[in-house]
């Protein structure tokens, strides 16, 4: 394997050189390891190609924040391999590269399978709090909780070795790319975009799946046009791994049989269909268990005003308000607003967030910092709360947030400060706690 640059994920390709292209996506906190049962019968029809996401499986720890940025490495990835045209099979996080690449790239793509996927992964509030979490103690508690969220509890009693790999598959993940993932996740949201979905599209969930259930499968499969549905009994979260031949022959099914013709361009011409000539790099499978599980069927808003002819900050100004307070506390600050108190709402908004918060001169870490130690000067214990809270989410850990407020003690006073360390106290223990 080649050395992986920042702009490119770490690979691996199986199958014949002159088959058509398909790759497989994998779920945060996994390796493309959760997709090696399916290779045997895959890697007969087409050329393979699966992929790390950053920091996982021992690819390099360059953090990706978002779902495009991943999607961009993806296609650098596949642009260097030759690889113009491809079929597409992501679980979770990697379905939702398999929508942006459908509704960004559609040239690109002949044909998508989406497994635990969703157009929106639960709330941005969870993933972020994920991430403080992890900031605060590391991978571990993830990595123990994982067997649970992924399988359902009778496979992972009777396949422990399995159970044990994905815990250590989680736990060597490098905490900063997995923040980062989540922070993908977490502003992840392409539900109104889903009808401009043009490709032959295959939804496949668990029947147990907790996570991302049969309900947003069928969400999906209600947005997407060309869409169908397949409910795999027995499973949860990481199909693939519990009904691994469940999955193959859904894919197989698919692939072979909805493979949309080559996009056209202006110029009549059409996008190569193959890739270069690689050899696979061969590495050890984690263990898995005999199949004999079942098998499934397949089955305008008003425009913003204009200000001096900038543009009004007031949509930049919710955005970085949402991802700084979380949407929990911002949609109770709007539900609570009415006449009297709207219009001071709508000026936190445009001002505060829009326009301070989201000046390129300081980064979100250093403005908490600042936000912190002036609202201990105050003697603002309601907002301080507010803003610890805030802090955890931009980056700041327990220990940066004491520095902070020793600092302040200095400058602002020990009485100020005494208080300050008792709210600060609680919502550290409230937001860095792992939920058992």
């Amino acid at each position: 394997m080649s050395e992986t640059p920042p702009n490119t994920l770490q690979y691996r390709i199986d199958g014949p050189e002159d088959a058509p292209v398909l790759i497989l996506g994998p779920s945060l906190g996994t390796t493309w390891h959760m997709w090696d049962r399916q290779i045997p019968e895959l890697a007969g029809q087409w050329r393979v190609v699966r992929f790390d996401l950053p920091g996982h499986g021992g690819a390099p720890a360059y953090p990706a924040d978002s779902v495009g940025d991943l999607t961009t490495r993806l296609l650098a990835t596949l642009d260097g391999l030759g690889v113009q045209r491809f079929g597409y099979a992501g679980c979770a996080l990697g379905g939702a590269l398999g929508i942006e690449l459908a509704l960004r790239h559609p040239e690109r793509l002949a044909s998508l399978a989406l497994i635990a996927a969703s157009p929106r992964f639960g709330t941005a509030d969870e993933f972020r709090q994920r991430g403080v979490i992890v900031r605060t103690n590391g991978l571990d508690p993830i990595a123990r909780t994982a067997p649970e969220r992924w399988f359902t509890g009778g496979f992972a009693a009777a396949q422990p070795a399995i159970t044990e790999w994905a815990v250590q598959m989680v736990r060597t993940t490098d905490p900063g790319c997995y923040i980062a993932a989540c922070e993908a996740l977490a502003s992840f949201d392409v539900r109104p975009e889903l009808a401009r979905i043009g490709v032959p599209t295959l939804v496949l969930v668990g029947s147990d799946d907790r996570i991302t259930g049969p309900a947003e499968a069928r969400t999906l499969v209600a947005g997407i046009p060309d869409a169908r549905l397949a409910v795999v009994p027995g499973a949860s979260h990481l199909v693939p791994v519990e009904q691994p031949a469940a999955v193959t022959d859904l894919l197989v099914r698919h692939f072979s049989t909805a493979w949309q013709p080559a996009f056209e361009t202006s110029t009549g011409q059409t996008a190569l269909p193959t890739a270069a000539a690689l050899r696979p790099v061969v590495s050890a499978a984690p263990p898995q268990p005999a199949q004999t599980g079942p098998v499934a069927e397949i089955a305008p808003a008003a425009a913003a005003p204009q200000e001096r002819g900038r543009p009004d900050p007031y949509d930049a100004g919710i955005k970085v308000r949402r991802e700084v307070l979380g949407d929990a506390h911002v949609d109770r600050a709007l539900a609570q607003a009415d006449e009297f108190s709207g219009d001071f709402q709508e000026l936190l908004t445009r001002y505060a967030w829009g326009e301070v918060w989201d000046r390129p001169g300081l980064d979100r870490r250093t403005r908490s910092c600042v936000t912190l130690t002036a609202l201990v000067a105050g003697g603002h214990l309601d907002e301080l709360a507010v803003h610890v809270r805030a802090a955890l989410r931009n980056g700041l850990t327990p220990g940066e947030i004491k520095e902070v407020l020793l600092q302040a003690a200095v400058y602002c006073g020990v009485p100020a400060a005494n208080r300050a360390f008792k709210v600060a106290q609680q919502v550290v223990r409230e937001e860095t706690t792992p939920q058992e």
